[in-house]
C-alpha cells in the first residue's frame, strides 16, 4: 500500500496511482513555468485553470488547484490583477505574501483531506465556463459511476418486480379466501335445506361396532337421514338462534381432517365443525367438545367470541346440539379464555376434560372453569349433568383458545 503514495495521498489501485503520478508531473511542469511569487502570473494561472486549460485526474491535482485558488484570492485581496508584476522590493513582500497564502492553502488542503473531500466546491459554484463534473473524471471513474447507476437501476427493477409479486399474491390470497367463504355459505345453506328432508319410506339405522361381542344399532333421526346418507361422518347439528352458527358437526378418527375439509369432503380453508375424536355420543361422555375455526368472515366459530360480552350471552344463552340420534338443548354456563399448553405443564387443560370418574373430579373441573370464566351466568352443574364445550382460536396470545361451556337442560325424543 505504501508504494501507491503520491504527495501525501494514498491510492487503492495501481491505475489511480499512475493517474496521480501524471498529475504530479503536470504540477511540476506548471511550477517550473510560473513564478508563484508574481501576482499576475498566479492570477493568470488561476484563470487558465478555471477555463479548463489544465485538467487533473486525482486528489493530488485537486490539492494543487485549491492551493492556487487560495494564493490567487490573497493576491486579489491585496489589489493585484493578472497584469501586476512586483519590483524587487515588492517581490520580497510578495514572497512573504506567497508564503502566507501557501500556508493558508496548506491548511485548507489539510482540512479538506480530514473531511475526506477532494471536490473543489468553490470553482464549481463560481465558474459558469467549467465543463460538467462528470467530464472531469477519468475514464475508469466514469465507468465505475455508470456501473453503480446500473446496479441501482437493477435493484430498483428488482424491488418493483418483488412488490408486484407480493401484490399479486395478496390479491390471489384474498380471492381464494373469499371464494371459499362464498362457496361455504352456499354449501351450508343447501345443507340446512336438506336437514329435515327425510321421509317415512323407511327407517335408517346406524350400527356401531364396539367389540366382537357388542354391536349397537341406533335409529338415525328422520330429519338427518338425507344428510347422513350423503356423508356417514355426520354426527350431529349445532345451532344458536340469531347467529350464523347453524352447521353440521362431523366426527372422524382424527382431529385434523375437518380442519380443512367441508361436509362434501372438499378442501376448504373454512374447514368444518367437528366433535373431538375421543367423544362418544352413544356412551355419552361427561363433556362433548366441538371445535371450529375462528374465521374473519364470521363463518364457523368466527362469531363465538361475542360471548365475551355478558349481555350477548344472556340474549344467546341457549345452544341447540342434536346428535343424529337424539336432540339436545344446552344453557351457557362458563365463558373463558385459555390456551394449548405443553404436555408437561401442570395446569387445567379444558380440552383434556372429557369424563369425570367421580363427583370430586367433576367438581374440581367445574371450579377450574368457574375461576377462568369472564362473568357469572348463574348456571351451575352437578355430577351426572351432561356438558357441551365449544372451542375456537383466540389471537390474544400464542395458541390461545376461546371457550364456551354449556349444560344440557332438557331432552327431546
Amino acid at each position: 500500500m505504501a508504494g501507491f503514495e503520491v504527495a501525501g495521498r494514498r491510492f487503492r489501485t495501481e491505475a489511480d496511482y499512475r493517474a496521480a503520478l501524471r498529475d504530479q508531473a503536470k504540477i511540476n511542469r506548471i511550477r517550473a513555468q510560473v513564478n508563484m511569487e508574481q501576482p499576475g502570473e498566479v492570477i493568470t494561472l488561476y484563470s487558465d485553470m478555471q477555463s479548463g486549460k489544465y485538467r487533473f485526474e486525482t486528489a493530488v491535482g485537486n490539492d494543487f488547484d485549491d492551493e492556487i485558488y487560495e494564493l490567487a484570492q490573497e493576491f486579489k485581496r491585496q489589489g493585484y490583477n493578472r497584469d501586476s508584476r512586483l519590483t524587487i522590493e515588492k517581490e520580497k513582500k510578495g514572497r512573504f505574501s506567497g508564503w502566507k497564502a501557501g500556508r493558508s492553502a496548506d491548511k485548507s488542503g489539510e482540512a479538506a483531506r480530514k473531511d475526506g473531500k477532494t471536490v473543489r466546491l468553490r470553482e464549481r459554484t463560481n465558474s459558469s465556463n467549467r465543463k460538467p463534473v462528470q467530464e472531469e473524471l477519468d475514464e475508469e471513474m466514469r465507468k465505475e459511476v455508470f456501473r453503480e447507476f446500473k446496479k441501482r437501476e437493477q435493484r430498483r427493477r428488482l424491488t418493483v418486480l418483488l412488490c408486484s409479486f407480493v401484490a399479486i399474491a395478496c390479491f390471489g390470497y384474498f380471492g381464494v379466501y373469499y371464494y371459499f367463504a362464498d362457496r361455504t355459505e352456499t354449501d351450508y345453506k343447501n345443507l340446512a335445506q336438506l336437514k329435515g328432508s327425510g321421509t317415512k319410506t323407511g327407517t335408517l339405522f346406524h350400527q356401531i361396532h364396539y367389540t366382537e361381542e357388542e354391536d349397537v344399532e341406533l335409529e338415525v333421526l328422520e330429519e338427518y337421514q338425507t344428510l347422513y346418507n350423503k356423508n356417514k361422518k355426520l354426527i350431529g347439528w349445532l345451532k344458536i338462534d340469531d347467529t350464523n352458527i347453524d352447521y353440521p358437526v362431523m366426527q372422524t378418527v382424527n382431529n385434523e381432517y375437518y380442519l380443512d375439509h367441508n361436509f362434501n369432503q372438499e378442501y376448504d380453508k373454512n374447514g368444518s365443525l367437528f366433535l373431538d375424536k375421543d367423544c362418544d355420543v352413544v356412551r355419552r361422555n361427561t363433556n362433548l367438545i366441538i371445535y371450529g375455526h375462528h374465521m374473519k368472515s364470521g363463518k364457523m366459530f368466527g362469531g363465538l367470541n361475542k360471548y365475551s360480552s355478558e349481555e350477548y350471552a344472556r340474549k344467546h344463552s341457549k345452544i341447540q346440539f342434536d346428535t343424529i340420534y337424539k336432540k339436545g338443548t344446552y344453557e351457557v354456563m362458563y365463558v373463558f379464555r385459555s390456551k394449548i399448553y405443553n404436555e408437561e405443564d401442570v395446569v387445567f387443560k379444558y380440552y383434556k376434560f372429557l369424563d369425570a370418574a367421580s363427583e370430586k373430579e367433576f367438581d374440581s373441573n367445574m371450579q377450574e372453569m368457574e375461576a377462568l370464566s369472564l362473568y357469572d351466568t348463574g348456571v351451575k352443574a352437578s355430577y351426572g349433568d351432561e356438558l357441551l364445550t365449544l372451542s375456537t382460536c383466540d389471537n390474544s396470545e400464542t395458541d390461545g383458545r376461546f371457550v364456551v361451556v354449556a349444560k344440557r337442560v332438557k331432552e327431546e325424543n
